[in-house]
């Protein structure tokens, strides 16, 4: 009785951290959303220079924020199946090499940009 008690608040945790999880991609994804609408409408006409650069990466942080809301939800869902079956569910190696490769050239970009419009 006590170990199948034991076994179902392991599992309730586990559900609360991976809904705290999806709820850390949402303010993730609603940052990098802040950040394309700050480089693509903000910083153009604090800086005077040509205005697709910054319009560029805004437009790429903004849909670097959208794919990390989608996959929070797509995270939550399988994780939450894979709970339900008793199994583990791993991100996949090409979502994270997306992602990361996305973040890397938006950083090196937005760097060369500051660095250009210096």
């Amino acid at each position: 009785m006590a170990a199948e008690r034991e076994h179902e608040d392991a599992t309730r945790r586990t559900r609360l951290a991976n809904e705290r999880t999806y709820l850390a991609w949402w303010r993730t994804g609603l940052a990098a959303l802040a950040v394309g609408l700050a480089a693509g409408k903000i910083a153009p006409s604090l800086t005077g220079g040509a205005n697709w650069p910054y319009v560029v990466v805004g437009i790429g942080y903004a849909l670097l924020g959208i794919a990390f809301i989608a996959y929070g939800l797509r995270r939550l869902r399988a994780v939450d199946a894979a709970l339900g079956r008793g199994e583990y569910a791993g991100p996949t190696d090409w979502t994270l090499i997306v992602l990361t490769c996305l973040g890397v050239a938006l950083g090196a970009f937005t760097v060369a940009l500051v660095i250009y419009q210096s």
